[in-house]
């Protein structure tokens, strides 16, 4: 699967109602962590079959960071059944983030 682009618009559908669980990468293209974890994440994506992953970038969607208090960058934030399930911040061996999402 491919990484999605979560908006405001598309949140409800993509994350809320998902059948699947969502892991989000809070990120901005000025965040030299956010940079280097976002290879990583797009990998995730597309080798992990259980999970959704979507992005969201902090200064285009400040309503959708301050919804899940991001207060650092990047920040992954794993949702079940439409509730956050764990929360973490920085950025992560993409082993630690297989373990994060339960692979």
């Amino acid at each position: 699967m491919t990484t999605l682009t979560i908006t405001k618009e598309n949140f409800q559908r993509e994350v809320l109602e998902s059948g699947t669980p969502v892991l989000l990468d809070f990120w901005a293209s000025w965040c030299g962590p956010c940079r280097m974890l976002s290879p990583v994440i797009d990998e995730i994506a597309s080798e992990v079959s259980s999970v959704k992953v979507g992005k969201i970038n902090v200064d285009e969607q400040p309503e959708l960071a301050q919804s899940f208090n991001v207060m650092s960058i990047p920040t992954l934030v794993l949702m079940k059944e439409g509730k956050i399930s764990d929360k973490t911040m920085g950025a992560q061996p993409k082993a630690n983030i297989l373990k994060f999402i339960g692979n």
